[in-house]
This record gives C-alpha cells, sequence and structure tokens, in this order.
C-alpha cells in the first residue's frame, strides 16, 4: 500500500464484511483518506451530521480494520473541512520549513542521479529554450526526487522573484480537487493553479484511475503549457507503467524530458554519508562511513537517517562512533536493510528469463554473446542490489572477483555510452522492476 487512499480501500473492503453495501455508500462514499502519521489515520468526511455518525458508531469498525492490516493500534481522526484546511496550512508551513535545505549546493551528484540533476539545474537557471518542459524525473521512493523539485523552486525564486511558484503533492491536488467540486468552488481551485510561472508537483502517480481529476488536470496542464509555463513531476515510475493513466496525459508527460534516478552506488553512498556528516559538523571515521554504505544501500532517507542516529547516539549516550557501536546502535535498520534484498537466485533467475535463457546457462561456461552479457548484467545487479562482496558475487557463478569486476566495468561503459546507453539502461531498469516485483 503505498498511499492514504489505498489503505482506505482495503479497510473498506475489511469493513463490507461487516456493514452492508447501503451503509457503506452512505456513510462512507463522500470520505477521502488523508494521511498515516504517528499511528493516526485521517479522514475527511464534508458532512458534519454524517461525521458525527461515523464518530459516534463507526470507530470500532475502522479501527478493528486497521489493526489488523497493521497488527497495531491506529487511532482514526475524522476532519471536518475546517480542520482539514487547518492541518493543510499547518503542514504547508512545516513542510517549506524543512525543505529549505533542499537546495542544488547539498544535493550530492553520482552515476545514478547525474542526468536527473543537470537537468533539474537547467530548470532551476530558467532555461526554457532547451525543451525541458516538462521535466519528469522518476525513481524510487528515497532517492532525492523531491530534493531535486524543491531546488528547482529555490532557484527559481532567486533568480525570478515576481514568479508565481505552486507546489503540491498528488494526493493533495486529488484531494483539494473533490473538496472544490463538493462546495463548488472550482473557479478558486482553478485560479490557484493556472496562474503559476511554475508549477510543481510530487508523486503524479496518484491521480492515476480518477477520471474527473485526470479531465481536471489535463486542462490545467494544457493551459500551463500552452502559456509558456514550466511543468516539472516526479513519480516513482515512468509515464509507461502507470497503470490507468489517461493517454492523452501519459503522451503529455512524454513530450518532455524524462530523467530517472537510480539507487546510490557504493561511491555515491560513501559520499551522502560523508556529505550529511559535514552538514551536521561531525566527522564519521572512514571505516564506519563504508561499514554503513555497504550494509544501507536502498536510498539516501535512509543513509542519511543513520547518520542522524547515530550522532545521536553520540551525544545523549556520550559515546564514540566506531564500526561496533554502529553496529550495535543501527542493527535493527541493517536488519530492515537486509530482509529487503533479493537473493542472489532471484536476480540470476530474472535475469535469465528476460534474456530466454536458464540460471543454469549464466552459471555455465558458455561464452555465447546473449549469455555472457546476461551472466554480465546478473554480477552487476547482485553487487548493486546486494550486499555480497566481489568474492561472494563470483562464488554464485563459480568465478573469481575478478571477472566480476570485468563484468561491472562492462555493462556500466554500455551504461555511459552515448550510442548504447538508453537503451541499454532501459534494459537493466526492466530486469530491476522484474526482480523487485518477484521480491514483494
Amino acid at each position: 500500500m503505498n498511499s492514504a487512499a489505498d489503505i482506505w480501500n482495503e479497510v473498506l473492503k475489511m469493513m463490507r464484511n461487516d456493514l452492508t453495501e447501503t451503509a457503506i455508500s452512505t456513510w462512507f462514499e463522500d470520505c477521502c483518506a488523508i494521511e498515516l502519521q504517528n499511528n493516526r489515520f485521517f479522514i475527511h468526511q464534508p458532512s458534519e451530521f454524517k461525521k458525527q455518525t461515523i464518530e459516534s458508531r463507526f470507530i470500532g469498525t475502522i479501527k478493528s480494520a486497521l489493526g489488523e492490516l497493521f497488527s497495531s493500534d491506529i487511532e482514526v481522526v475524522i476532519l471536518d473541512d475546517e480542520e482539514l484546511k487547518a492541518m493543510t496550512e499547518a503542514a504547508d508551513d512545516s513542510e517549506y520549513l524543512y525543505v529549505d535545505d533542499y537546495t542544488f549546493d547539498n544535493f550530492v551528484v553520482g552515476n545514478s542521479n547525474k542526468f536527473a540533476h543537470a537537468a533539474a539545474v537547467a530548470v532551476g537557471e530558467g532555461r526554457e529554450k532547451h525543451g525541458y518542459n516538462p521535466l519528469f524525473i522518476y525513481g524510487e521512493s528515497g532517492l532525492g526526487k523531491t530534493h531535486l523539485l524543491h531546488a528547482i523552486r529555490h532557484s527559481i525564486s532567486r533568480k525570478f522573484p515576481h514568479y508565481k511558484i505552486v507546489y503540491v503533492k498528488g494526493e493533495e491536488f486529488l484531494n483539494e480537487f473533490i473538496i472544490a467540486l463538493q462546495k463548488k468552488r472550482m473557479d478558486e481551485f482553478r485560479d490557484k493553479y493556472r496562474v503559476a510561472d511554475l508549477f510543481l508537483i510530487d508523486d503524479i502517480q496518484f491521480i492515476a484511475g480518477k477520471i474527473e481529476t485526470q479531465e481536471e488536470f489535463f486542462n490545467t496542464f494544457n493551459s500551463l503549457y500552452e502559456h509558456g509555463k514550466q511543468i516539472v513531476f516526479t513519480s516513482d515510475r515512468p509515464p509507461s507503467e502507470i497503470h490507468r493513466l489517461e493517454d492523452r496525459l501519459r503522451t503529455r508527460f512524454e513530450s518532455g524530458l524524462l530523467a530517472d534516478i537510480q539507487p546510490p552506488d557504493d561511491a555515491l553512498r560513501v559520499a551522502i554519508i560523508r556529505n550529511k556528516a559535514e552538514q551536521l559538523g561531525v566527522i564519521i571515521p572512514e571505516d564506519v562511513i563504508n561499514y554503513i554504505a555497504e550494509n544501507l544501500n536502498s536510498n539516501v532517507r535512509q543513509l542519511e537517517g543513520a547518520v542522524k542516529m547515530i550522532i545521536a547516539y553520540r551525544d545523549i549516550m556520550d559515546e564514540n562512533i566506531t564500526v561496533e557501536s554502529v553496529k550495535q546502535r543501527l542493527k535493527d535498520m541493517f536488519k530492515g536493510s537486509k530482509d529487503t534484498l533479493p537473493t542472489t537466485d532471484t536476480i540470476i533467475e530474472e535475469t535469465a528469463r528476460y534474456y530466454a535463457l536458464t540460471p543454469d546457462d549464466l552459471r555455465s561456461q558458455s561464452r555465447i554473446r546473449n549469455t555472457a552479457l546476461a551472466r554480465q548484467i546478473a554480477m552487476y545487479l547482485i553487487r548493486k542490489l546486494t550486499n555480497l562482496s566481489l568474492k561472494e558475487t563470483g562464488a554464485a557463478f563459480e568465478r573469481d572477483h575478478t571477472t566480476v569486476i570485468n563484468s561491472i566495468d562492462r555493462v556500466e561503459s554500455r551504461l555511459k555510452d552515448p550510442n548504447d546507453a538508453t537503451e541499454f539502461s532501459n534494459v537493466i531498469r526492466d530486469i530491476t522492476s522484474n526482480i523487485n516485483n518477484t521480491k514483494a
């Protein structure tokens, strides 16, 4: 489940075991899930009468469903229009205080995010003539998409202080649209978005499947685009993989510049940890930095969280930062990371399947071109997606670590080759997606 809406849909399914369809449609049809935050699930209900009825008759049923979903006690909060508005404004205020640190100056650049960063910088400098409109940045959670979005905002606001800049999350756009429709405030809603000089929307995938919202967004997009306004999206996947997205929106998203961000490689993880420590004014020993980088490889947010945690332990517990102390203090984080890593068998099987081969083909001594390429990709992905050493990776194919190094070099060379990079990176992304789907 990726959003409050997904959670709410699951809750409604479970509630149908205890309530009739009439009860569901009567009391919950116009409810909208807002967010799950700190074990509190927020729901918006515009009708005061229905809000009171849900609170008096159905809170227990909702809590029971949430408890079954999360194996935890979740508090349910029903918001009316004024309460939702106050909550949204408070969230906006706190968010902008927090994201003031999201600038280009403190974004750590590496091979996995270099192109997306360069494209964002170009937009942030106001280079409309290069045709980076819309700019569509995509990648998994925690890799820096939101950072780049706010870095663009900072850059544009400095260079063009008169610009009207609008930032919104996809889910917030959806919720605001529903409220505007219910309250007959669509002119006010359109005025907010269609006057933007720079329109930034985070997690655009949340509008997919919502017919009326997509219709309104389509018109908003056209209005901005036709007036030469810059539009930037982020998503957890490329437009082609956003299911239930209307074709007319998909083609518009793809008409600009697509830039993906991949999980950080070894060198970038080290740089991110070192940079975060410097921002916080702390020196972390190199062996500790390397240990964290080797054991946490999923996303940037996790790496930064690890740095903050070990610094907090140092300050609170007055203990030195060593590999042993980090092992102890971050053991749950390391465990969570390892639990989500794919196995070598999964990587080998999915890579082989992509090339219509068998896992035994990849482990064999065959040097047939297709087989050799698939083997190189599998070795590259094992190093990228797991914590295995070069020696351990080679052992999975009954080869030594030098073969693994050569294989990784060949894959990385093709990823950097201007004549081959786009097509080959798509192959890597597709295989990685298959691996993650199998793992999940």
